[in-house]
């Protein structure tokens, strides 16, 4: 399951940056034309995004019991959205001894 796990969350970060390095050779995303920026598809995708990225975030509030850690990683993620969250479950991952049940990946972290 840890495999199968890190290699989702490897797509997830590598289509990522692909497709945002596509789209930032073609277009700087500050010169967006106003006709995508006043359009309601854009901002309900937009809001849908930020509430996904929040709805984690609550998942790293609990699980970091570090302030330093939580501040850190909600900058991340919603600066970076996918990329953040693709890169910390990663980590979490990596935590994991091989043959250990994933409940490391999903609960509280010892203090900092």
């Amino acid at each position: 399951m840890k495999l199968c796990l890190a290699i989702l969350f490897t797509a997830i970060l590598l289509g990522m940056l692909a497709v945002t390095t596509y789209a930032s050779l073609d277009c700087n995303i500050l010169n967006v034309s106003r006709e995508l920026l006043t359009d309601p598809w854009f901002h309900a995708t937009l809001a849908d995004a930020y509430f996904g990225f929040i709805t984690f975030y609550v998942w790293v509030l609990y699980k970091e019991a570090c302030w330093f850690r939580r501040v850190l990683w909600f900058v991340l993620i919603m600066m970076l959205g996918n990329m953040a969250m693709a890169v910390y479950v990663l980590l979490q991952l990596r935590k994991v001894n091989s043959g250990s049940d994933l409940s490391h990946v999903l609960l509280r972290q010892p203090a900092c």
